[in-house]
């Protein structure tokens, strides 16, 4: 067995923890051996995560912080879309599971779909038609249409 960073270091102060320069903790260990290190990018944010049991994850963010995808050593996996307000508008995941949003210009969200087929369509309703289509659908030849100001 691989002697751990206190073990190395002969610690009998438990709990061990190293910090970085911005005060995060990136290591700590416990007087049972047990340890976890962690990284973070400039912003802060934890992009990695690792433990003595084996299992780890790794994060990433956008530039507003937004966690826009994440795996773990289990396979799994998830994925975010988010639109300029912040509001996510897509998600995914390793199971197979999606889903989709729009949202209003005051944020309240006016359309959801989802992979379980649930849909949920609250966006106003706009017919888009060519003056061709009217008129075929009035049954006059287009000539005799008029759009009024």
């Amino acid at each position: 067995m691989k002697e751990t960073i206190a073990q190395f270091l002969k610690v009998t102060d438990f709990p061990f923890c190293i910090k970085s320069k911005d005060n995060k903790e990136i290591y700590s260990e416990d007087s049972d051996g047990y340890w976890t290190k962690r990284e973070h990018d400039q912003n802060g944010n934890e992009i990695y995560y690792e433990n003595s049991h084996g299992l780890w994850y790794k994060n990433t963010y956008d530039q507003n912080g937004k966690e826009i995808y994440c795996e773990n050593s289990d396979g799994y996996w998830y994925k975010c879309e988010y639109n300029l307000n912040g509001k996510e508008i897509y998600y995914e995941n390793s199971y197979g599971f999606w889903n989709k949003r729009e949202y209003n210009l005051n944020g309240n969200q006016i359309y959801h779909e989802d992979s379980k087929g649930t849909i949920i369509d609250n966006r106003p309703k706009v017919i888009e038609l060519t003056l061709e289509q009217i008129a075929d659908k009035l049954g006059l030849d287009v000539k005799n249409i008029r759009i009024k100001d």
